[in-house]
C-alpha cells in the first residue's frame, strides 16, 4: 500500500528525531544490522521513492571520479566538461551537483542517468547497511526529509 504524497512529505517531529538519535547511540549494532534488511525492504514495498524525491531536489550526492569517469562515459562527454557543465566542489572537497534539484532529475522524479547515477545514490538512503548505525549524523540528516529512513526509524523504534 502506497503513501499518499501529504504522507510522504511529512516530516519527523523534532522530538521524535531526538529520540531516535538517543536511540541510535545506544542500540545494540549487531541486532539492529539483522533488523535493516528487513525494514529497509518493507519501507521501499510502502513508499515510492518517484512519488517523492525528496533526496534529488533538495541535496546532492558526492560524486566521486569512479562516478565522474563513468557518468561522462555514459554522456558522451569528456570528464573535465562533465564537470565544468555539471559539478561544483563543497566545502568538504567533494564534487556536488552544481544545481538544486539534481540536473538529472527529470519532470516525472526520474533520474536519467540512473543506471550510470553515483554511488551515493546507489547506496541512499543506506537503511541496509552499518553506515545507519556506524555514521548517526547522515542518518540523522536523511531522517529529516526521507520518508525511507523514516519509516525505517520508526520500525525500529517500534
Amino acid at each position: 500500500m502506497a503513501l499518499s504524497i501529504e504522507q510522504l512529505y511529512e516530516l519527523p517531529a523534532p522530538e521524535t528525531l531526538k529520540k531516535f538519535q538517543n536511540f541510535l547511540k545506544r542500540v545494540d549494532k549487531r541486532k539492529i544490522l539483522k533488523q535493516l534488511p528487513d525494514l529497509h525492504e518493507a519501507a521501499f514495498e510502502k513508499i515510492n521513492c518517484l512519488d517523492c524525491a525528496r533526496c534529488c531536489k533538495n541535496y546532492s550526492p558526492r560524486f566521486k571520479m569512479p562516478d565522474i569517469k563513468r557518468i561522462s562515459k555514459f554522456l558522451s562527454m569528456k570528464e573535465t566538461a562533465f564537470m565544468d557543465t555539471y559539478l561544483s566542489m563543497d566545502q568538504e572537497g567533494d564534487y556536488v551537483a552544481n544545481t538544486k534539484p539534481c540536473p538529472f532529475l527529470g519532470a516525472d522524479n526520474a533520474c536519467s542517468i540512473y543506471e550510470h547515477r553515483p554511488t551515493d545514490c546507489q547506496r541512499f538512503p543506506y537503511t541496509d547497511e552499518d553506515v545507519f548505525f556506524k555514521r548517526i549524523p547522515i542518518t540523522m540528516k536523511n531522517a529529516e526529509f526521507c520518508p525511507i529512513v523514516h519509516d525505517v526509524m520508526n520500525g525500529l523504534l517500534a
